[in-house]
């Protein structure tokens, strides 16, 4: 899907179909952009890439629970960039196979974050511009990534539901804080979440039942 200067393309990967998301630049002729969310499925993910002839800059993760990271190692060393999280999420990216295997998967441990990002810092490749915001609740160093029309919600804001809060690090208060923040954005805004289909801040500030319980 095109918005604006920028495409981005959604691949619904792994058990848990967890959205991969793909933003790249449409005017540069180097079509550089980022990979968001690399959680199985490399090979598919690759090829995406490959097809589009996409020259990935980072890998961002919006957290690190297990089905949003595990194609991290595989897709890192085909593309040699660097990952990038926020600092308060080190210690579930650092834990990811117990993680996974309390679920009953397998995830290789990860390479080491190249990157700390935090509340509004900019994330660019090529004409992509995309700005943090920590958004914790999900997790401690939960974020979203808004810019040219769109925010990538990760686990924070699905369509008609909110990320889970009863997992090691999740806070319902932090979470409905950072509901308010999201809900500050243009109504216009689409939001990609980390599961399920895509929506708008404007539908979901007035038909999510968690934004109605802020009123």
């Amino acid at each position: 899907m095109q918005k604006n200067q920028i495409q981005f393309k959604v691949l619904a990967v792994g058990p848990l179909s967890a959205n991969c998301i793909l933003v790249w630049d449409l005017k540069d002729h180097l079509k550089e952009g980022i990979v968001i969310d690399p959680g199985d499925e490399p090979e598919t993910i690759m090829d995406f890439i490959n097809n589009e002839g996409i020259s990935i800059k980072a890998i961002i993760c919006t957290h690190a629970h297990f089905d949003h990271v595990g194609a991290v190692p595989e897709i890192k060393e085909k593309t040699g960039v660097p990952v990038v999280i926020h600092k308060d999420e080190l210690e579930l990216y650092n834990s990811v196979s117990d993680q996974a295997a309390l679920w009953g998967y397998k995830v290789d441990p990860l390479p080491p974050p190249d990157r700390f990002i935090d509340d509004g810092d900019s994330l660019e490749a090529g004409q992509v511009r995309l700005t943090v915001i920590h958004t914790p609740g999900h997790s401690p160093g939960g974020v979203c990534l808004y810019g040219q029309g769109i925010v990538i919600t990760g686990d924070t804001l699905f369509m008609g539901s909110i990320g889970r809060t009863d997992f090691y690090g999740g806070d319902y208060g932090l979470i409905m804080k950072s509901l308010g923040k999201l809900a500050a954005l243009p109504p216009e805004t689409v939001v990609i979440p980390g599961h399920g289909p895509s929506s708008t801040i404007g539908n979901e500030v007035k038909n999510n039942p968690f934004y109605q319980d802020m009123e």
